[in-house]
C-alpha cells in the first residue's frame, strides 16, 4: 500500500468517525428532549425515576383504597340482601294475614 493510499483510506476512517460522532450526538440531543417534564427543564434519570415512583406510590395507595372500598361494598351489598329477604318474608305474612282476614269477613 502506498503512502496516498494511506492517506486516503485514514481519511475515509476519518470521516466515517466524523458522521458516527453527529449520528452520536443527534440521539443524545433526542435523549435530551425526551427526558424534559412539562416545565420544559431536563430531568436527569434518575430524577425521572424518582416522578415515577411517586407516581407508583400513589397508584399503589388508590389501589389500596378502591380495594378496602370494594369489600365494604360487597359486605354492604351482603346486608342490604338479607334485608331485602327480611322484607319478602315479612311481606309474604302480612298477604297470609290479609287473606285470613279476608275470609273472616
Amino acid at each position: 500500500m502506498t503512502n496516498e493510499e494511506f492517506q486516503i483510506l485514514v481519511l475515509e476512517k476519518l470521516g466515517n468517525l466524523e458522521e458516527g460522532q453527529k449520528g452520536l450526538e443527534e440521539k443524545v440531543t433526542n435523549l435530551e428532549e425526551k427526558a424534559t417534564n412539562l416545565e420544559g427543564k431536563v430531568v436527569g434519570l434518575e430524577e425521572g425515576q424518582k416522578q415515577i415512583i411517586t407516581k407508583l406510590d400513589a397508584v399503589v395507595e388508590q389501589t389500596t383504597d378502591l380495594t378496602e372500598f370494594k369489600y365494604e361494598v360487597k359486605e354492604e351489598l351482603a346486608e342490604i340482601k338479607a334485608n331485602i329477604s327480611r322484607i319478602e318474608i315479612a311481606t309474604a305474612d302480612n298477604w297470609s294475614d290479609i287473606a285470613r282476614l279476608k275470609a273472616a269477613r
